[in-house]
C-alpha cells in the first residue's frame, strides 16, 4: 500500500478523497505488494527445482506489472490533486505521511528495477515473459556488458533488492500503523481518502473488507501452485517401436552411466524379441527413420522429475544383425529442439551454461562397432560430440525386424559433467544430477 491513504485527509480546503483512478491503482499495487513479499519469502527457501523456477517467473511478472502501475500512479499524481491533511495535525506527522508516501515510491519503483537489472545480468540467459505471454526485454545495454561489469551490476541489483526488500518491511508496518490510529484514536476521515464513503470507527465494515482482503492476499500468495507445465509426450500411439521392452532398463537415478564398452547383461531365451533373419540382410542395409519416432532425456531437478524430448534429430542408419562388423550409425541431434513444456526453460537450456547451442548447435553419436548380447539385444559402441567435448559412450538397445521394417528401443545415461553441461552454479549436482538418462524408440523402413 501506499502512504497516501493517511498523507493527505480530507478537509474543505481540498477534494474530500483520492480520484477513483487513484484509488484504483492504490489498491491493485498494495494487493501486487503483498502478494510479490509472499512470494519472494517462498522462492528463496524454497528447493531449487521447477516450481521455484515457476515461482520466480511470476514474481518477475509481478514486479514488472507493479512497476508499470507505480509510474502510471505517479503521472496521476502530478495532474489530480489529493485531498489535503487534517486539520489541526501536527507538523511532525505531516512529515512523516510525506517521508512514509516517498519512501513507497521508492520502494514500488526500485524494487521492479533492481530486479530487471538482476534478471538482465544474470548468466543463465533466461528471457522475462510475462504471465508466460508477453515477452519483456532486458534492460538495453547490460546484457552485451564485459564479465566483470556484468557481474557488479548483478551484485548491485542483488543488494539494492535486498536492502528494499527490508525497507518495505518498515514502511508496510508504519502504513498500517499510521491507518489504525487515525481510523481507531484520531478517528477522522483519513481511511475514506481511500474507501470512498468510510467512516471513523471500528465498526466500519469497508475497514473490515480491507482487513480480510489484506488476509487473502498473504493466504494466495502462500496457497498458490503454478501449474505444472505439460510435459512433451514421448510418442504418439502409432509407434509400436514402444512395445520392444530392454528388460534390463533402469531408472535414470539409478542406471550406470554407460560411457566405455563392457558386456551387456545376457537375456534368456524367453525374452528373444528377434524376428527370424531375412536372408537379404547379410549385408548392411540403409534405414529410414519413420514418423512417430522419439528421442527424449529424463532427469530431476531438486526432486521434481523432468521428461523431455527432442523434436529434431536426424538418424543415418546402416545396420543388419548379420553384418555388425561393417554397421554404422550416426545420429545428429538439434539442441535447440529440446522441449521441457516450459518456454522459457528450454530457452534457457540453450544458452551457455547449458548447451551452448551458439557454438554447439548440434549433439552427434557416431557408432562403427555393434555387438550382440543375446537375441534381440545390441550394443552399438561410439562417440557422442556434445558441447565439443567427444566421450565414448555405449548404447545397448533391442531390435525387432518384420520384413522391410524394424522397431527399436535403446536407454542410457550421461554424464552431463563430462560434457560441460551445467556451468558456474549448474556445475553441482546438488540441483541438477550429473546422471541424464536418454531414452529413444524408432520405427525405420528398408530406403
Amino acid at each position: 500500500m501506499t502512504a497516501e491513504t493517511h498523507s493527505k485527509p480530507a478537509s474543505a480546503a481540498g477534494p474530500v478523497r483520492y480520484t477513483t483512478v487513484a484509488i484504483i491503482l492504490h489498491w491493485l499495487i498494495a494487493a501486487a505488494l503483498i502478494f510479490q513479499v509472499i512470494l519472494g519469502w517462498r522462492a528463496d527457501d524454497g528447493p531449487k527445482g521447477a516450481e521455484t523456477f515457476a515461482l520466480f517467473q511470476l514474481h518477475k511478472s509481478i514486479g514488472i506489472t507493479i512497476l508499470v502501475l507505480s509510474v502510471a500512479r505517479l503521472l496521476w499524481k502530478f495532474t489530480h490533486k489529493s485531498p489535503p491533511a487534517p486539520a489541526g495535525q501536527p507538523t511532525w506527522e505531516k512529515l512523516a505521511a510525506s517521508a512514509v508516501h516517498v519512501g513507497f515510491y521508492v520502494i514500488m519503483i526500485g524494487l521492479p528495477l533492481t530486479g530487471w537489472i538482476i534478471a538482465s545480468t544474470s548468466r543463465i540467459n533466461i528471457p522475462t515473459v510475462l504471465y508466460g505471454a508477453i515477452p519483456w526485454p532486458h534492460i538495453p545495454g547490460l546484457p552485451e556488458l564485459a564479465a566483470g561489469a556484468k557481474d557488479a551490476w548483478n551484485d548491485f541489483g542483488h543488494i539494492g533488492h535486498s536492502v528494499l526488500v527490508k525497507f518495505t518491511y518498515v514502511l508496510l508496518a508504519l502504513h498500517l500503523g499510521a491507518v489504525a490510529k487515525h481510523q481507531i484514536l484520531d478517528r477522522d476521515e483519513v481511511f475514506g481518502h481511500m474507501a470512498a464513503g468510510a467512516k471513523p470507527g471500528l465498526k466500519e465494515p469497508r475497514l473490515w473488507l480491507a482487513a480480510a482482503g489484506f488476509a487473502a492476499v498473504v493466504a494466495a500468495g502462500y496457497l498458490y501452485t503454478p501449474a505444472k507445465a505439460k510435459a512433451p509426450q514421448p510418442a504418439p500411439a502409432e509407434s509400436s517401436a514402444d512395445d520392444l521392452a530392454l528388460p534390463d532398463e533402469t531408472p535414470a537415478a539409478a542406471a550406470p552411466v554407460a560411457t566405455t564398452a563392457g558386456p551387456a547383461p545376457q537375456a534368456t531365451p524367453a525374452e528373444s524379441t528377434e524376428a527370424p533373419v531375412d536372408s537379404a540382410l547379410k549385408d548392411p542395409v540403409a534405414w529410414a527413420v519413420q514418423k512417430g519416432s522419439h528421442l527424449d532425456f529424463d532427469l530431476a531437478w531438486a526432486d521434481t522429475p523432468i521428461h523431455g524430448t527432442f523434436s529434431r534429430w536426424t538418424a543415418d542408419i546402416l545396420f543388419s544383425p548379420e553384418a555388425l562388423d561393417r554397421s554404422k550409425l550416426t545420429v545428429s541431434v538439434d539442441l535447440a529442439s529440446a522441449g521441457t513444456g516450459d518456454g522459457q526453460r528450454d530457452e534457457s537450456l540453450q544458452g551457455p551454461d547449458f548447451f551452448n547451442t551458439a557454438s554447439s548447435p548440434k549433439a552427434i553419436f557416431t557408432a562403427t562397432k555393434f555387438r550382440k548380447t543375446a537375441e534381440g539385444r545390441f550394443v552399438a559402441d561410439g562417440t557422442l560430440d556434445l558441447r565439443g567435448v567427444k566421450k565414448p559412450l555405449s548404447l545397448p538397445f533391442s531390435l525387432k525386424i518384420d520384413g522391410d521394417t524394424a522397431k527399436a528401443r535403446g536407454v542410457t545415461t550421461l554424464d552431463r559433467t563430462a560434457f560441460g553441461v551445467g556451468q558456474g552454479e549448474w556445475a553441482s549436482t546438488d540441483q541438477i544430477p550429473g546422471k541424464i538418462k536418454v531414452s529413444f524408440a524408432l520405427t525405420a523402413k528398408k530406403k
